[in-house]
């Protein structure tokens, strides 16, 4: 069997596909299009409308094959521990959606892995569903041994979506390593969980309609649904263990050991590490390159969690510092040819792995301390699961690392209580998953079947702000209806519409649609389907059916509007980027008619001047009149013609671009002005974070801009009436003013400071005998730290070291101050005492040592009660 790297694997398999009939198609993000799934996580998520004949293909094709980026994350703290769970993988898929079936996809298999893999026939064993006769009849024919084939339950060969819905049985290819990898049992074969038959091929036949009862009732059509996992097969054709050693993997395996100066396979702690960290650097840079930000939630959890395990995987392994990075560069330059994505924001996953593996720091500090306190609390010398599991989940410490550091202090960790911790985490997880499987349960309702009727919508909206349209159908809260009347409301779904329906980050247009004795009113347009346009409505007057032809328009002045913001979202996009930095790609966007608002990736706030240029460098292009037009092309042509992809967008093979002559060119499906100059002018209007790296700025332009300036005008013009100035003088009359009250306040501080020093002298006059010298008065109206400055005075010029007990009012607030000397408190003053005597007599309450306490309270009226509780309680009779 000849040695084949990954990269030949991966080609080979795709161009064999091709060759018997089935289109190339590029891998979809792991921003799945089904709000059902977190992550892309299978080949067939891309092509479920095509499974359910939404979607289909053009001849001469027969089924569609990628090699598809994909992320699995269950079962995180598994990965690395075996040589086969990867988070981030490739899978290789073939799909047939009614076409080819299992005799081509037997056979087809067959020979691809002996004929193209050059795998040995006779180590090559297959499984089938019990009951599928018929492919089992199928193998055999191709020369397949009887005694190579097994038959395996539900559990392992037959895939349903639910408990209802499509569902097929499977046949999988396994590959014998030979009985050295084994477990030495007889009864050894497929399906045993030893290591001697790998499985590397799945073979999906979906050919069922799972009925409520239990029945399986025949589709119409029969699909092929394959997944062969590429580092599998790799490991496979290149006769090593483990996922982890194949090139590509070895490869990210060597930048740890040139890191670390560890050598993998001398060290199985150290080899955990580095195959984690080899693992985690490639879901993390194919994450950030699809559009996911590390956050608390989603998505962005799961990323955020990848990424400080890999860190504290490199901590372990003693790398200093921030080195992330470094293993980001190894995974763009091994497979950025393959994935462009990865090579175009190269420079954005660097920064936001950067910020990150920086604010770690912080967090790992904090960790740190919480566990310093749980050990100096703990009652014994076992720290409880539930404590380190918190370390583990809040903090990022895998319990290997809490574990080393509690034993360093002779203290072990209750492991079984941190298991039943997981393994309540992970019953969450599967209760929440998103699994590729179940997300065929979510597809259906009304719209789905309306766009498999009547096909999507025709969108006129580009060219023509009004048209005749027909009904195709008609839909109230969630359900069809043959009809609505007036004083209803509903959706209507025609064959084509000049509304634009709301998606990237553009809102839905409203207007009318008339007949004779019909009027109604469209509210929004929205996409409940791709491709599908729905219109939501209120009848005023007459009833509509399906089949109807009415008048739509848009509101156009409304539409202007939006056009307007939409064009400038993207000058601002490509000023943030001359200003920022490179790394700035849009993260999402709200343009509505009165004002838009655009999310942006950066890693602090901007400045002053930043937004100030950004906002010239707009304007300035705006006034530069630039031609706008936009165009439709393939996505392969776009992306090397250097059309930026909004970040974390999905892309279909024909894309729309919008090209602002001589200044951008954008993938976008909005609607947007013919020339810069129509915008105006832009004016920013707040710019504040919505999360870690994100930055979003928020913007007016055309009409609404001059009406925040006027507005910004006449804010001015009353201000300036105030003060009484010329509009330009407000700032510098500010200032002045702003400076006269500060010397007014130094002042005031200075004149009370003043009368309190004329007053200490006064109350000299009145030392009581407590046994020291004892001064109790009211200073007035100071604050506290007045009283404390006149005790300094009082102490210093007393004949004999005493004590005081002072009162004020400062600004409505009484206050009390007890102090005394270190030989008045050996003398018996105990100032704390004091004040929690008298502190009542104000409503108040405070406390201090002996030498000094103070308190405050909520009655001016009772401080001359609170003093002659004092001299009662302390000068002698």
């Amino acid at each position: 069997m000849e040695y084949m790297s990954t990269a030949d694997i991966r080609e080979k398999y795709l161009r064999f596909f091709e060759a018997k009939g089935c289109k190339r198609m590029p891998s979809s993000s792991l921003i799945p299009d089904d709000p059902s799934l977190l992550l892309t996580s299978a080949g067939m998520v891309q092509f479920k409308p095509y499974f359910l004949q939404q979607k289909h293909l053009e001849a001469p094709y027969v089924g569609t094959t990628t090699a598809q980026k994909c992320v699995r994350t269950n079962d995180i703290d598994i990965i690395g521990t075996t040589g086969r769970h990867l988070s981030f993988f490739e899978m290789l898929g073939n799909f047939s959606f009614g076409d080819y079936f299992k005799e081509e996809m037997c056979a087809w298999a067959l020979e691809f892995s002996t004929e193209v893999l050059g795998l040995p026939v006779e180590r090559l064993y297959f499984t089938v569903f019990t009951d599928d006769d018929e492919t089992i009849e199928i193998w055999k024919s191709l020369g397949i041994p009887e005694e190579r084939i097994s038959r395996l339950g539900e559990e392992d060969n037959f895939w349903r979506a639910g408990p209802t819905g499509p569902c097929g049985p499977c046949s999988e290819l396994y590959y014998d390593q030979g009985p050295e990898f084994g477990c030495g049992s007889p009864d050894c074969a497929p399906g045993c969980d030893c290591d001697r038959y790998l499985e590397y091929w799945n073979l999906v036949f979906t050919q069922y309609d799972g009925q409520e009862d239990g029945t399986l009732v025949s589709l119409p059509k029969k699909n092929i649904d394959t997944g062969m996992g590429l580092e599998r097969i790799a490991a496979i054709m290149q006769g090593v263990q483990s996922n982890y050693e194949i090139d590509l993997m070895r490869d990210l395996l060597a930048v740890g050991e040139r890191l670390t100066g560890k050598t993998y396979g001398e060290n199985a702690e150290d080899d955990l590490s580095l195959r984690i960290i080899a693992d985690h650097s490639r879901s993390v840079t194919f994450m950030i390159s699809d559009g996911i930000l590390p956050s608390n939630e989603g998505r962005g959890y799961v990323l955020r969690r990848l990424l400080r395990r890999a860190v504290m995987k490199g901590h372990l392994l003693g790398i200093e510092g921030t080195f992330l990075n470094e293993y980001i560069d190894e995974v763009v330059k091994l497979m950025g040819d393959v994935y462009p994505e990865i090579v175009e924001n190269r420079e954005l996953t660097r920064r936001v792995v950067l910020s990150e593996e920086e604010r770690f720091g912080s967090t790992l500090r904090q960790g740190q301390a919480y566990l310093d306190e749980a050990l100096s609390e703990l009652d014994g010398d076992v720290l409880s699961g539930e404590t380190a599991f918190t370390l583990h989940d809040t903090y990022g410490f895998p319990i290997e690392v809490t574990e080393e550091i509690t034993s360093a202090r002779g203290i072990s960790v209750d492991l079984d209580g941190f298991e039943r911790s997981m393994a309540e985490q992970r019953a969450r997880a599967r209760a929440n998953a998103k699994d590729a499987d179940k997300a065929w349960s979510t597809y259906g309702g009304v719209m789905s079947e309306i766009l498999e009727e009547a096909g999507p919508t025709e969108f006129l909206g580009y060219a023509k702000d009004a048209s005749d349209v027909t009904v195709l159908a008609l839909a109230q809260d969630g359900k069809r209806v043959s009809e609505l009347s007036a004083g209803e409301s509903g959706e209507i779904v025609c064959d084509k519409t000049p509304f634009y329906a709301e998606k990237g980050g553009q809102v839905g247009d409203e207007g009318t649609m008339e007949a004779p004795g019909v009027s109604v009113t469209v509210t929004d347009a929205q996409e409940p389907e791709k491709g599908l346009i729905a219109h939501s409505v209120t009848i005023e007057e007459g009833t509509v059916r399906a089949g109807d032809v009415l008048h739509a328009a848009i509101n156009v002045p409304r539409r202007e509007r939006i056009r307007r913001n939409h064009t400038a979202t993207h000058i601002l996009h490509w000023a943030l980027r001359q200003v920022l930095g490179e790394h700035v790609k849009q993260a999402g966007s709200y343009v509505a008619p009165n004002r838009l608002r655009f999310d942006f990736t950066h890693f602090e706030g901007m400045t002053a001047e930043q937004i100030a240029e950004v906002e010239r460098l707009s304007n300035e292009k705006i006034m530069e009149n630039h031609a706008v037009r936009a165009y439709e092309t393939s996505i392969t042509s776009a992306r090397e013609a250097g059309v930026i992809a909004l970040f974390g967008e999905k892309y279909g093979e024909f894309v729309r671009v919008l090209d602002i002559e001589g200044v951008s060119q954008e993938l976008c499906g909005g609607t947007h002005v013919s020339a810069t100059s129509e915008i105006g002018f832009v004016k920013v209007t707040s710019e504040s974070s919505v999360g870690a790296n994100l930055r979003r700025i928020e913007a007016v332009t055309s009409f609404d801009a001059l009406a925040y300036m006027n507005k910004v005008e006449g804010e001015l013009k009353e201000t300036a009436a105030e003060l009484k100035v010329p509009i330009f003088d407000v700032s510098e009359r500010t200032a002045a003013n702003l400076k006269t009250m500060k010397e007014l306040a130094d002042k005031r501080k200075h004149n009370k400071q003043a009368a309190t020093d004329g007053e200490v002298l006064a109350v000299l006059e009145n030392v009581l005998d407590a046994g020291y010298p004892l001064v109790v008065a009211n200073m007035g109206t100071v604050d506290a730290g007045g009283l404390r400055n006149a005790w300094d005075i009082i102490r210093a010029r007393m004949a004999a070291p005493g004590a005081v007990v002072l009162a004020a009012d400062n600004d409505g607030t009484p206050i009390l101050l007890a102090a005394g000397t270190p030989e008045a408190v050996d003398a018996g003053f105990d100032a704390g005492a004091v004040i929690k005597a008298i502190s009542p007599a104000i409503k108040g309450g405070g406390g201090g040592k002996a030498a000094m306490a103070q308190a405050g309270g909520k009655d001016v009226a009772g401080l001359d009660e609170a003093l002659d509780k004092a001299r009662a309680l302390l000068v002698k009779a």
